[in-house]
């Protein structure tokens, strides 16, 4: 034991300059050990414990000495140098519908729809910011109804947003790409699926994120063709909404030799005289046809053709098999782990605003981290060229349309709680990419944009 507490003592002696006191040292012990059998062990392990503190006193004293003659003290440890990191801001405007539709009970809409979405790209694109030294902050504007959209949006170009996302009317979304002071912003447009957006009303800044109706009706009537179910009975709903639905459907049933052997403007209203069972039946009779087509995308009366028609027949369009831009189902491609991220963040399933959203913010991180650079126009240039390709968890990369801001995209085909197909589908071929094949391709766009701020 007392070599073992020896040698623990020499362990903390200096080696050179204390060399006259290590040797005092030594010859204390080597004493101690000759009267060892005459001392009693605690009594002898205490002693040797006092020699080594007053060796470790006395190099304490050495080292201040030395310091004292000017000798340089240790180097410090360097501190991390701090990184700074350029900023992005990206905006967020959306505002509550005028006069929404009166859903059943049993369905709530989210009321951050789009929003968390638009959350969770900021995390992502501060994931990969880490690296490039690229910070993206988010700030948000929600507005009521009859809330003034115009003035909250010359707010945000006051305060330097160019970058902004939107969730708005058609006509409020048409007017605000054509302001003058927006001519240096990019819209992008989240939450709107009519053609309108993309054909006549379209501008330069306006980018577009979920699927057109045309692409959406294109999707249907392909897998609808490639089943070779070609006779569609269209019950169209009351609304606006539901006439442009209507419309697109006509053109893609026209486009991939689909046939509409019967249309019926539904105006039906339920009570306890007349209920799905009575009328439905009535409504569909007389027709033959393989698919009952329903153009009803505020959901007040879709949802009731199911195994109610006089015939037999699957029920697709707004309700039943419905296109659209993602689906809480998709799990191909990696898209679970986004399924999955989302929810940890949200407490529910990813809508189709929220993907839209998404994406919006992802392409502004892809594009910023592609160019090194923060800044609008390389990210601008960039993000509307033709090395630009986004990961959407869809299978294939997208990208923007030149000549309609539409972003390319497959359309997801799926029931309630089932994914049936992805368009395009395959067979159905284009001479550049077959994304083209779903909504207006390029001979046949309507849009011819004006520059911004330029008088209609």
């Amino acid at each position: 034991m007392q070599s073992g507490i020896l040698c623990r003592c020499a362990e903390h002696a200096p080696t050179s300059a204390q060399a006259s006191r290590e040797s005092a040292l030594g010859r204390s012990i080597l004493t101690l050990r000759a009267k060892s059998n005459a001392m009693n062990s605690v009594r002898h392990t205490f002693l040797i414990g006092m020699l080594c503190l007053a060796h470790a006193a006395g190099a304490a004293t050495t080292a201040k000495k030395a310091a004292q003659a000017g000798q340089p003290p240790p180097a410090e440890t360097p501190k991390p140098v701090e990184i700074i990191a350029d900023k992005l801001a990206v905006a967020y405007l959306a505002q509550t519908p005028a006069n929404p539709p009166v859903l059943p009970f049993f369905l709530v809409q989210p009321v951050d729809a789009g929003l968390q979405g638009a959350r969770l790209g900021i995390a992502d694109n501060n994931t990969t910011g880490r690296f490039t030294h690229q910070h993206f902050t988010l700030q948000e504007t929600r507005l009521s109804a009859d809330a003034d959209a115009t003035a909250a949006f010359r707010q945000l170009l006051a305060q330097g947003h160019r970058h902004i996302l939107a969730d708005l009317p058609t006509a409020t979304l048409a007017a605000l790409a054509k302001l003058p002071e927006a001519a240096k912003v990019l819209i992008y447009n989240v939450g709107n699926s009519d053609d309108q957006l993309r054909g006549a009303d379209c501008a330069a800044n306006l980018l577009h994120l979920l699927p057109s109706r045309a692409m959406r009706a294109d999707a249907l009537m392909q897998y609808l063709s490639k089943k070779r179910w070609q006779k569609i009975f269209l019950s169209v709903g009351p609304e606006a909404a539901d006439k442009q639905y209507a419309a697109a459907v006509q053109r893609a049933a026209r486009h991939f030799g689909v046939k509409i052997v019967a249309e019926k403007l539904w105006q039906h209203r339920f009570d306890e005289r007349r209920t799905p069972e009575s009328e439905i039946p009535v409504f569909t009779q007389g027709v033959d046809y393989d698919v009952l087509v329903v153009a009803d995308e505020a959901g007040t009366f879709g949802d009731f053709f199911a195994y109610r028609t006089w015939q037999p027949r699957p029920v697709a369009g707004t309700q039943g098999l419905v296109p659209s831009a993602w689906h809480f189902t998709h799990e191909q491609w990696g898209a679970l782990q986004l399924q999955n991220r989302f929810r940890d963040q949200a407490g529910r399933w990813m809508a189709e605003t929220d993907y839209a959203a998404w994406l919006a913010v992802r392409a502004i991180g892809e594009a910023a981290s592609r160019v090194k650079s923060t800044d609008f126009d390389p990210i601008k240039t960039f993000m509307l060229g033709g090395e630009f390709a986004l990961a959407g968890f869809k299978g294939v990369p997208l990208s923007f349309r030149p000549w309609d801001g539409q972003l390319r995209q497959p359309v997801l085909l799926a029931t309630e709680r089932s994914l049936v197909a992805v368009a395009p589908v395959e067979g159905f071929l284009h001479q550049k990419n077959e994304l083209d094949t779903l909504g207006y391709d390029q001979p046949e766009t309507q849009c011819h944009p004006p520059a911004p701020g330029a008088a209609p």
